[in-house]
């Protein structure tokens, strides 16, 4: 285990991929190798990321009602959970709930809505939600999550002002057909690459813990390295009363850990996320994870309870971490050049030549 343990972050300091069997090797290491493989994680963590930690808030936009039969939802089609249900909040009820995560030190805010994906309507409604959300608070990253896109939807987020969009591949594509029948992995994969293309900076992760293979596990991750995903959030699955995948209890915080190791060994380089489900199946363990993930999810999620803030707050303090703050940008450098290739929003050409004029304008005007 030292000699694979070395490899693997002598390539994660280089940015390079590991093979299928090294990753594979990382999931099927014994509970007595755990501490050493979280240390070796951790170097590369450290590499790219320091002791920084991206904090995030969710923005839940619409609610229940989906369409769609993702077998893991609590908002899908047929859904007996005992959730909240409701239509679209108001731009101004959105950006209200999003200052409340930006003053506990959220520096990106992911506005999300259930669906298959938006009408041209929707475009609208989020768009304005993006700007008032942007009137007041300055800086602050926001991310849609609204299903599968259209052609020119991702263009017209992004000229709203979105920095990103989610679209997770959650398995892999021989899984799929498995956990959902409404949509493929294809249209998945299509959408983030759309984002991509449009100027987006694309996010999208798994699923972990409904059922599927070690294979699969790492099928999903190297897609998500072909993609080159920014952020990877790697979400545990919550098994909601009235779901398809209510009796899944597949996950123990080892395995967990394992998997954040594995994720982090492929995709050295990007934002990995502590997502849905960290609370529940890592438990005590969550500290250990904050040396695999630069990222987390701060509150609650789209249909269930995350830990307390402070309790957030006070564990990345106690493990040693610091919150990023808004001024730090989370990417590395050759990840931001490449996003700096990406197409400008009409208004960013605008605060260009306007500072060329020797205008003085802050650089998100």
């Amino acid at each position: 285990m030292d000699d694979l343990l070395n490899a693997l972050v002598d390539k994660g300091l280089r940015g390079e991929t590991p093979t299928r069997d090294e990753a594979l090797a990382v999931l099927r290491s014994a509970d007595d190798e755990l501490l050493d493989v979280v240390a070796a994680a951790g170097k590369v963590r450290r590499k790219w990321f320091g002791r920084r930690v991206k904090l995030n808030y969710l923005v839940n936009l619409k609610s229940g009602l989906c369409p769609e039969d993702c077998s893991y939802c609590s908002q899908r089609l047929g859904s007996e959970a005992g959730i909240l249900k409701y239509t679209w909040l108001r731009p101004e009820q959105a950006a209200e709930a999003a200052a409340a995560g930006v003053r506990g030190g959220a520096k990106r805010v992911c506005v999300v809505a259930s669906g298959r994906g938006p009408t041209d309507g929707d475009i609208r409604r989020v768009s304005r939600t993006i700007e008032a959300i942007k009137e007041r608070a300055e800086g602050v990253e926001v991310c849609a999550c609204l299903g599968l896109l259209a052609d020119g939807q991702a263009e017209r987020l992004r000229e709203a002002g979105a920095d990103a969009y989610n679209h997770n591949l959650n398995t892999s594509e021989a899984a799929y057909g498995d956990i959902c029948t409404t949509h493929t992995f294809e249209d998945r994969v299509a959408t983030v690459k759309q984002a991509r293309a449009a100027g987006l900076s694309p996010c999208s992760g798994l699923i972990a813990g409904m059922g599927e293979s070690d294979e699969d596990l790492i099928d999903v991750v190297f897609s998500l390295r072909e993609l080159d995903a920014d952020s990877v959030p790697v979400n545990f699955l919550l098994p909601f009363e009235g779901t398809p995948l209510a009796g899944e209890w597949n996950l123990t915080p080892q395995r967990a850990l394992r998997i954040l190791a594995m994720v982090r060994f492929v995709c050295p380089d990007a934002e990995v996320r502590l997502a849905a489900g960290r609370e529940v199946h890592l438990r005590s363990l969550q500290p250990l994870a904050l040396h695999l993930a630069n990222s987390v999810f701060l509150g609650d999620y789209l249909t269930s309870e995350g830990q307390a803030g402070k309790a957030d707050l006070d564990m990345i303090a106690d493990a040693g971490f610091v919150v990023e703050g808004r001024e730090t940008s989370t990417l590395p450098e050759h990840r931001r050049e490449e996003a700096a290739g990406r197409p400008e929003r009409p208004h960013e050409r605008v605060a260009v030549r306007m500072r060329g004029a020797g205008t003085e304008l802050p650089p998100n005007a």
